[in-house]
């Protein structure tokens, strides 16, 4: 690898460039939080070969999402649940857009 390709991950949202103890910091949390989210499958992060978990800028932003609900009292596993479903519902309402478009192209080329 090169340290062109190393910058280039630098932009990357789905590099697990984050170790759990800077994930936390930056989130503002605790590591037992993010194992809590990783245990409800709402983020899987990667391992490193030596096993430990990387975090990706992505996984980040969900975990701080779940973190939001948390403080405001929804239990962990609901507030994982949640931001599954509103993470679902964006791609849906993404795809559903992309197919609109698709359709208008057609129509205006028929």
């Amino acid at each position: 690898m090169t340290a062109d390709d190393s910058f280039g991950r630098l932009d990357d949202d789905d590099y697990p460039a984050y170790t759990m103890g800077r994930a936390a910091e930056m989130l503002g949390t605790t590591q037992s939080f993010l194992r809590a989210v990783g245990e409800a499958r709402l983020i899987t992060p990667l391992r490193s070969a030596g096993g430990h978990r990387r975090y990706s800028r992505y996984q980040l932003r969900i975990a701080a999402r779940a973190r939001e609900l948390v403080d405001q009292g929804t239990p962990i596993e609901a507030a994982c649940r949640i931001v599954i479903l509103e993470d679902q519902l964006e791609e849906a309402q993404r795809l559903n857009e992309a197919l609109r478009h698709s359709q208008l192209r057609e129509r205006a080329t028929a």
